[in-house]
């Protein structure tokens, strides 16, 4: 059922990332994000994720690079694409943080705000282990080769099996059994694609695969959605505020995990957006799948490219076979990490990005932010939807969450070739100091207090599950 490919339609399109995208249209990040600085870090204290970086029992952390900034300043490029979208409405710093308002997350240093996730030492370094699914825990003793014995709980055997272990052992492992683990020493992946620009860490990976078609306004787009939990819900979210019309894809089996969370979560993503639900066993479920792909002018997942693969879908070949259409793609470590993928999470990605030891030591690695790459992630898909809808669309777009934040510590200057911490990176003045009940980020006679995370509110609950099956379906079958 692949859709055959156009004669010659790849052909002398080469890739490019997604700051060549934001130049070809004037949008490029502005000079001051390149280190961090007094306005940096406001921007850092008053999003909400400072709150939750460091030890519980310190002063909360400043980046080590402006990851608020950014995420204001994507809000601010959305914005001037779609004025009339909201965006004006929304402060993009405080995205980083509504997850932790929502559920009440502090930060705990070597642990993540969710709990979820934690740094643990292994024989030469130390690495992230994220128990996210009943799955994980599961993998546990075949991961390390160890049993139960009389271990309390999954993260003392965690911690005593990875202690006897090579982090390059357990990376390996972790990778045969899709185990979120992610090294907290910063090494830059290998290229695995050699035509890819040579930059480090792109945020986004940009690959033509048509001629571009006719510039279309947002406001008359059909978004299929099919990603789900945190990154991809809130571009699809995001691309809604700028009014496309979003129609979330869901299986009936195994629906959107965040559903299974507190409901002010899932509708603060999903509200607005229509709801279908199919049985992906089924052939009639595969074939409504079809059909939903062939309406849409953009697609967004956050699936391994087998997982869509088993249906017979080809991002590039959906590309080339529609014109001016966009296909974005979010992973953990990028569609072009090799046969068997990595899984990643927002907090593990990070790691492996090198936030954690840039926020506290090599010898100390902490947590900074709740699931930091999530929020970035989504930010930085919409942002690259939007820029190539303008340039006339006909691009698969790759967003890694581990790319969003390394290609800030890159900008910040934070470490060498080797991969070790350079001191001469991201030197800030700025210094922390208490206030009254909270904390306070001092540089020079101005003073920021460091706000907790705090969260927009819907306007109305997210749709129930496939609600809208029947009449999305339906409108397939009639003609324009």
């Amino acid at each position: 059922m692949t859709i055959a490919p156009q004669a010659g339609a790849s052909r002398g399109f080469e890739p490019t990332t997604g700051d060549a995208l934001l130049e070809a249209t004037g949008l490029g990040w502005s000079e001051a994000e390149g280190r961090s600085g007094s306005g940096a870090d406001f921007d850092w204290a008053q999003s909400g994720a400072m709150w939750l970086s460091g030890e519980p029992d310190a002063p909360p952390r400043l980046a080590p690079a402006p990851l608020a900034t950014r995420a204001a300043e994507g809000l601010d490029r959305l914005h001037r694409l779609a004025p009339g979208g909201g965006f004006d409405r929304i402060d993009g710093a405080a995205l980083l943080g509504e997850r932790a308002a929502i559920f009440g997350f502090e930060r705990q240093g070597d642990v993540s705000p969710s709990g979820s996730c934690r740094l643990l030492r292994a024989s030469d370094g130390w690495l992230a282990l994220n128990l996210a699914r009943p799955d994980d825990v599961a993998s546990l003793p075949a991961w390390l080769e160890a049993e139960w014995g009389d271990a309390r709980d999954a993260w003392e055997l965690a911690r005593r099996g990875v202690a006897l272990r090579t982090q390059a052992d357990l990376l390996e492992r972790a990778r045969l059994l899709s185990l979120p683990v992610a090294p907290a020493s910063r090494v830059n992946p290998p290229p695995i694609n050699p035509d890819w620009p040579t930059s480090p860490s792109p945020w986004c990976r940009v690959v033509r695969c048509a001629v571009p078609g006719v510039r279309r306004s947002v406001r008359r787009i059909r978004v299929v959605d099919l990603s789900s939990l945190w990154a991809g819900p809130l571009c699809s979210q995001l691309l809604a505020v700028a009014g496309a019309e979003v129609v979330k894809v869901e299986s009936r089996k195994r629906p959107d995990g965040a559903r299974s969370g507190p409901a002010a979560f899932f509708d603060l993503l999903n509200a607005g957006k229509r709801s279908v639900a199919l049985d992906f066993d089924a052939p009639d479920g595969v074939r409504a799948l079809w059909g939903l792909l062939d309406s849409a002018d953009v697609v967004v997942e956050s699936a391994r490219p087998r997982a869509l693969g088993q249906f017979g879908i080809d991002a590039n070949d959906w590309v080339r076979s529609h014109p001016g259409a966009v296909w974005l793609s979010i992973t953990g470590w990028g569609r072009e990490d090799g046969a068997l993928p990595r899984v990643a999470f927002g907090d593990d990605a990070a790691v492996g990005a090198g936030l954690a030891v840039a926020t506290g030591s090599e010898q100390r690695p902490l947590f900074c932010g709740d699931a930091i790459a999530d929020p970035l992630a989504g930010i930085h898909a919409a942002l690259a939807i939007l820029v190539s809808l303008e340039l006339g669309g006909g691009h698969l777009l790759d967003v890694a969450l581990r790319d969003g934040v390394a290609d800030l510590l890159d900008g910040a200057g934070l470490f060498d070739e080797a991969g070790s911490l350079n001191e001469a990176g991201s030197v800030t003045k700025s210094r922390v100091e208490a206030s009254g009940e909270g904390w306070q980020v001092v540089h020079g006679n101005q003073r920021v207090p460091v706000l907790p995370p705090r969260t927009r509110v819907p306007s109305q609950a997210a749709r129930p599950l496939g609600l809208d099956t029947g009449t999305v379906l339906e409108s397939l079958s009639k003609p324009c």
